[in-house]
């Protein structure tokens, strides 16, 4: 479909060679779940592409983070996440069983298909092609308009060119720009499924870019940074809870729990049931990560190196080579276990 349309708008040659177009159409790294590569992005690569010892050492990096982001966070949080939207079918919930389950699957969301997208990046780089990056530590932004430049990010490309852009983008007015801003954001809750409550988290999301958009924006950035980002987080985590409920009802009835109005017959668990120490570990490797900690230290490793010289700076360098080497390795293997250890584990995007 990417093809179709990019030769249809002029951004590639239909006359390309078939065994090209034949390469990209089966190109395992971004099938099903994304990224979303389209053609134009990869056409020269296809043709023309360097593949160095460098690249897929990466490579398996980034692939072994994909996994451990998948195995070790988002399949323990899933299960957690799981149990406490099931138990909001027979509304045994407490406000704070309510908050626990969609932080869980907040960050279950996120390491699932981040680690997805990172595992294709790095199957990608093994074989010389560069994708492009589809996160970019989405829970840190500041406002909702900040979330959708990180979250996702290939698809929101793909609405932006395919269908913002077509509809008039910003070209034709305020009226027509909240307009089309609507239509992206219906059409891409249509996109995850065909229900209600993935159509109002589409509108919700659609609704706050246009009310930032509208001036709400504006007054939002004299605000200080952390009620920046209670605010984003608050609108995404409501938003989340349409995204993950079974139907509108038990959706309604979970965002009432949430806020403490709503009547239950008791939890059946109580919240610490679910808290042992797995758990706690990964809700607390999940904030972290979720923030970018690598980002960080990847400076702090260059400035490290500046501040030496001669036989130090190179100690310094091959020390924290051999540490992350040694991590990587530890992570495959941590891995490994726990996938031998569970027979069951999907990626949460193939629903959609």
């Amino acid at each position: 479909m990417s093809y179709v349309i990019d030769v249809y708008r002029g951004k590639t040659d239909a006359r390309k060679n078939p065994i090209d177009i034949g390469l990209y159409i089966s190109l395992f790294p971004q099938l099903i779940a994304g990224p979303i590569i389209r053609y134009h992005d990869i056409a020269r690569q296809i043709v023309d592409r360097s593949r160095n010892y460098r690249d897929f050492a990466y490579g398996i990096q980034r692939f072994v983070f994909g996994l451990a982001k998948k195995v070790l966070i988002a399949n323990p949080l899933a299960l957690v996440a799981d149990e406490i939207f099931q138990s909001a079918t027979a509304l045994n919930l407490s406000p704070s069983l309510a908050w626990l389950g969609i932080v869980c699957y907040s960050l279950q969301i996120y390491f699932d298909f981040s680690g997805y997208s990172d595992m294709a990046i790095g199957l990608g780089r093994m074989f010389g092609f560069r994708f492009l990056e589809n996160f970019n530590y989405p829970y840190i932004s500041l406002s909702i308009q900040e979330f959708w430049r990180r979250w996702h990010i290939s698809l929101t490309n793909w609405f932006k060119d395919y269908l913002y852009i077509p509809l008039g983008g910003n070209r034709k007015g305020t009226f027509k720009t909240y307009r089309n801003l609507f239509v992206v954001f219906y059409l891409c809750g249509l996109w995850h499924g065909a229900s209600w409550n993935f159509l109002i988290w589409g509108l919700l999301h659609g609704f706050f870019i246009v009310f930032e958009r509208w001036g709400f924006g504006d007054f939002l950035k004299k605000l200080y940074p952390p009620i920046r980002l209670s605010y984003t987080l608050l609108v995404v985590l409501i938003a989340w809870v349409f995204f993950r409920a079974d139907d509108l009802t038990i959706a309604v009835f979970y965002l009432k729990m949430m806020a403490g109005l709503a009547e239950s017959q008791g939890a059946a668990y109580h919240v610490f049931y679910y808290l042992d120490n797995q758990v706690i570990w990964t809700l607390i490797a999940g904030v972290l990560f979720s923030m970018p900690v690598y980002p960080f230290l990847h400076t702090f490793k260059q400035k490290l190196c500046i501040c030496q010289e001669g036989v130090v700076r190179f100690s310094v360098l091959n020390t924290v080579e051999l540490s992350k080497l040694a991590v990587i390795i530890v992570l495959f293997i941590v891995s490994m276990c726990f996938l031998a250890s569970n027979s069951y584990n999907p990626f949460i995007y193939f629903r959609f």
